[in-house]
């Protein structure tokens, strides 16, 4: 899991090397409780890869 600002940071780093995505960056939940922002990208093997980052981990299951 990363921290949002090295989320963010990774997104826009995918972005200006032409990574195309499964699922565009976004965050869900905005200011609600579970907050998180989430990515999908497949690796070279084809693998999807998902990064996310909360903006409360103590939030983590919060309906």
């Amino acid at each position: 899991m990363l921290r949002p600002a090295q989320w963010q940071a990774l997104a826009d780093r995918l972005k200006g090397h032409g990574v195309a995505f499964v699922i565009e960056p976004h965050t869900r939940f905005p200011g609600q409780p579970g907050e998180q922002s989430t990515m999908f990208f497949l690796d070279p093997a084809g693998n999807a890869l998902e990064f996310k980052a909360f903006a409360d981990l103590g939030q983590l299951f919060a309906t």
